[in-house]
Order: structure tokens, then C-alpha cells, then sequence
């Protein structure tokens, strides 16, 4: 099915528009509807396989659509050339010229401009862009000489130089350490909201989709499972996929007794009756499946008679640093996740790997899966 997008084609500086690509028997991307607003900054998320390079390779133009169309500002580009179109690309490994120096990488595309540019105005452009990812007195030397972070800043000024109406991050920060990616993924935020530009990443990584986005467009298989701001996909999930994607999730099966004012009672394969968010259509003898995030249960020694408790073993405490994972087993429901703060955790003598915990849900809590 065809996802329908939300932004007006006024507001949209790129579209999909029932595009579909084919390589052989290969569906790489099925039917894709999306409009992407100008300005934002958005994440094509999904595991390896699941078409998320493959549509942004068609909006660079280094793939054809086999059916549909991929516009920008309202024109169908698929008989463009991608040194043609108004879109610039960071690729996951930089793609610098080692023979060069810094300041010639930059240039290097303002360079290949027919009419030719004076060169006056290429060393200020490129001054500028070096200026804007903190790199001004870099100018001069070799990228062999660089660190990763900083030949990705490098990278970074070549694709902004030409002033692109769409920046396209083809997974740029998977080759650095995780305390620089962390870095690096605030810079980029801080350009993107200095520029004005409209952001497109490419991306397997949740955390750094979460953090970094406007808005996600999740695929998976081909297609787009949801789109949505990270609050929208991880408090709302759409479906036992992007809940199982987009963070953690105990998924539960259970029959819907009751629904009422967006809330339904639910019972699950323990015999607990829960209370729990129905976002989702849901009926009276339905049986759905209910995410809970780990986050969102409690543990006690034992029940405190105002909450449902449910009764089950400790099997594992992870020490995360600021949190503890309690992974628990239950006989009916199998295997469960919670993550405590170190304060909570500190507030619950005699919990060990062996005990008995009693997990508290709260009302409400947890929500209704739609489906696939």
C-alpha cells in the first residue's frame, strides 16, 4: 500500500511519487510516497537491505526509478544527471582525494562549474564552507594529515560549498568511535540549523536517527513502514516491526476485553487484565499483540495492591552506567526487558539474578500493535 504523506506539495523540496526501483528480480524499493519538507532534517532508517540507500541514490541521481517519479521543487528529475540536480552527497567514506590538500578538495566541485568561477570568488566560497565546520586554518593541508572527524568536517564543506538546495548523508559517522560519532552528530545538527538546508540521512542506527531527526521514514523490505517524528514512531508505533526497530519493546500477546476513550483493558497469556493505550483500531475479543517499552514498567519486592504485578524471575542484571537491565523470565509471557535508573535500582534490596521481581503496569502503559 502506498504511504500518504502529510506534507503539502508547497511545502516539499523533494518527492517520491510511487517510485519503485528493480534490479532483475530485485524489489529494492516498492512503491514509495514521500514528500520531503524543505528545510528538515530526515532519516531514512532501516537494516541493511531494506532500501533506504537505494532511495537515496535515486534522489542523487545515481539510480534510475524503474516506475514512478522522484521530483525536486515540483519537477521530475529523471532524465536529469546527478551533476545536474541541486543535491550534494557526504558518502560513508568521505571520497576525498589524498594527492590534495584540503582547501582543493573543497574546490574541487566549484571547479568543474562551466562558465568557469573566478578564482577570487572559489577561495572565498571555499573559505567560507572551511569556516562553517570549524576547519579555517586547515586550508593548506594534506587529508592523510586529518583525523577521521575531521576529514568528515572536510567532506562536509566539499558537499556544502555549491550551496545544495538537499545535503545527502549516506551513513557518514559509521567509520568513527563512538564518542566522536556522538560529537559529530551535534555538529551536523548545528550546521543543518545554520544552513537552512535541507538534510537527508541514511542510516541503520536508531540512536542516531532518534536523536538527530525531524522526522524518520523507516523502511523495511522495499517499503516505508512508518514516517513519522522519533517521538511519533517510538511512542506510537505503528506495527510490531517498527516497535521491535525503533528502541527496545517486551511484545505481548493478548485478547482486548474492553475499549473506552483511547484506552482498552487487555488480557494477557499470564491472566493479568492490563490497561493500555488504543491508538490502533481495536475491538471487544480481539487478539492483538502490546508493546510495552522497558522503561515504562517497575519493579518491586513485591505487589503493591494498587497496580497490576506480575510475578517473574530475574535472569539477568546488566550495568549499563546510568541504568541497570533487568532481564526477567515469565512462564506464560517468556522474556522481558526493563531498564531501571541506578537510583531505582538502589532503592530495591534483595533483587538479584535467582529472585522473584513483581512488575508493576501502570494504567495505560504499553499500546496496541497495529498490523504489518
Amino acid at each position: 500500500m502506498a504511504y500518504v504523506t502529510d506534507v503539502s506539495p508547497a511545502e516539499a523540496v523533494a518527492e517520491f511519487a510511487d517510485t519503485t526501483k528493480r534490479y532483475g528480480a530485485v524489489l529494492a524499493a516498492d512503491r514509495l510516497n514521500l514528500r520531503i519538507r524543505r528545510g528538515e532534517f530526515l532519516s531514512f532508517l532501516g537494516p541493511s537491505g531494506c532500501g533506504k540507500t537505494t532511495a537515496l541514490r535515486m534522489l542523487a541521481g545515481f539510480e534510475t526509478p524503474t516506475e514512478g517519479e522522484v521530483l525536486i521543487d515540483g519537477q521530475s528529475v529523471g532524465a536529469t544527471p546527478a551533476y545536474r540536480r541541486p543535491v550534494n552527497m557526504v558518502f560513508q567514506n568521505y571520497a576525498l582525494f589524498p594527492h590534495m590538500t584540503v582547501a582543493q578538495n573543497v574546490a574541487y566541485g566549484l571547479n568543474q562549474l562551466r562558465p568557469r568561477l573566478p578564482r577570487a570568488e572559489i577561495e572565498s566560497r571555499v573559505a567560507r564552507a572551511l569556516d562553517t565546520v570549524r576547519l579555517g586554518d586547515f586550508g593548506p593541508r594534506r587529508i592523510w594529515q586529518m583525523s577521521g572527524g575531521q576529514q568528515q568536517r572536510v567532506a562536509l564543506a566539499r558537499a556544502i560549498v555549491n550551496q545544495p538546495k538537499i545535503l545527502l548523508l549516506d551513513e557518514p559517522m559509521a567509520a568513527l568511535d563512538a564518542k566522536l560519532r556522538g560529537e559529530m552528530q551535534i555538529e551536523l545538527l548545528n550546521l543543518q540549523r545554520k544552513l537552512g538546508i535541507t538534510f537527508v540521512l541514511v542510516t541503520h542506527d536508531q540512536q542516531e536517527a532518534l536523536s538527530m531527526s525531524d522526522r524518520i521514514c523507516l523502511m523495511g523490505k522495499g517499503r516505508i513502514a512508518q514516517i513519522g517524528t522519533p517521538r511519533d514512531l517510538y511512542d506510537r508505533p505503528a506495527n510490531r516491526y517498527v516497535a521491535d526497530f525503533v528502541g527496545r519493546a517486551n511484545i505481548l500477546s493478548a485478547r482486548v476485553e474492553t475499549v473506552s476513550g483511547g484506552i482498552a483493558t487487555v488480557a494477557l497469556a499470564s491472566g493479568e487484565r492490563v490497561a493500555t493505550a488504543a491508538i490502533n483500531p481495536a475491538s471487544a475479543g480481539d487478539r492483538v499483540e502490546v508493546a510495552i517499552r522497558p522503561e515504562t514498567l517497575r519493579i518491586a519486592n513485591a505487589p503493591d495492591g494498587q497496580t497490576p504485578s506480575i510475578p517473574a524471575q530475574v535472569t539477568n542484571m546488566i550495568f549499563l552506567g546510568e541504568h541497570i537491565e533487568f532481564l526477567l523470565a515469565h512462564p506464560a509471557l517468556g522474556a522481558l526487558q526493563v531498564l531501571l535508573p541506578r537510583q531505582a535500582e538502589r532503592a530495591l534490596p534483595g533483587i538479584a539474578v535467582g529472585a522473584t521481581a513483581h512488575l508493576h503496569w501502570d494504567h495505560g502503559a504499553g499500546l496496541i500493535l497495529g498490523q504489518e
